[in-house]
């Protein structure tokens, strides 16, 4: 993990990035130091996670085998202690700590936000914090939707959970996304508000997979930081 100090006024807030990659790659740039480079902007402290992914699974007889857990999920879990363990040394409020997640990234953003059980056996002080973040920015989710329901399902995978403690989500979403069909978000934004809580679905008419902020001809690439910052201003973070 790396924290970034925010430009200017520390408002107090901080804000947990996990890149996307499929779980094969994390995407450091694109969906990473670019992303923190817009948050340190806004007088919020970022850290950047660089989580495990596959290729660092337990092997057994030289093959890799896919864990119960992800291992991605117990990294964001521990990074999530350690913000609120060392908040008063960043200068941060720790009931001000969110995430923000794209593609992968926005999955484990998920799994974090619908439970308040570490991944994990305990280790130290820093996992005694909780592991939930106080509000979370989904961007282009996967592995949400249960495909063998049929193509024009809204059902969620049986193993993701929905909880009422969940915080409060802004999502986000291009309608032509070739790789998360729109029903990703649309399935999970229904069942967040069908447990009473507080969820914001964004969704463009153009904008693809992984889009980033680096410009392009879409104009979701300049419209949705604002509109995050926005959001965070509507929620009481900024």
């Amino acid at each position: 993990m790396t924290v970034y100090r925010p430009r200017g006024q520390n408002n107090g807030a901080a804000m947990l990035v996990l890149p996307g990659g499929g779980f094969e790659v994390v995407a450091t740039d694109l969906e990473g130091t670019e992303i923190c480079e817009w948050v340190v902007q806004q007088g919020i402290t970022c850290a950047m996670l660089k989580y495990r992914t596959p290729q660092a699974w337990p092997a057994k007889n030289g093959k890799q085998q896919r864990p119960k857990v992800l291992l991605a999920l117990e990294d964001a879990q521990r990074a999530m202690g350690l913000l609120r363990q060392d908040a008063s040394t960043y200068g941060i409020d720790p009931h001000k700590i969110g995430v923000i997640g794209f593609s992968a990234g926005a999955y484990l953003a998920a799994n974090m936000s619908n439970t308040e059980d570490r991944t994990y056996p305990p280790a130290d002080a820093a996992d005694q914090q909780s592991p939930r973040p106080d509000f979370a920015i989904i961007a282009y989710t996967a592995r949400m939707l249960d495909t063998s329901k049929g193509r024009n399902s809204l059902e969620l995978q049986p193993w993701v959970k929905i909880s009422p403690k969940a915080p409060p989500t802004l999502i986000l979403h291009a309608m032509n996304d070739p790789v998360d069909n729109i029903r990703q978000p649309m399935a999970y934004a229904l069942a967040l508000n069908d447990a009473g809580v507080p969820v914001d679905l964004r969704l463009y008419a153009r904008g693809g997979h992984a889009f980033g902020m680096r410009p392009t001809a879409d104009p979701i690439t300049t419209e949705w930081p604002g509109q995050v910052r926005q959001w965070l201003h509507d929620i009481g973070i900024l």
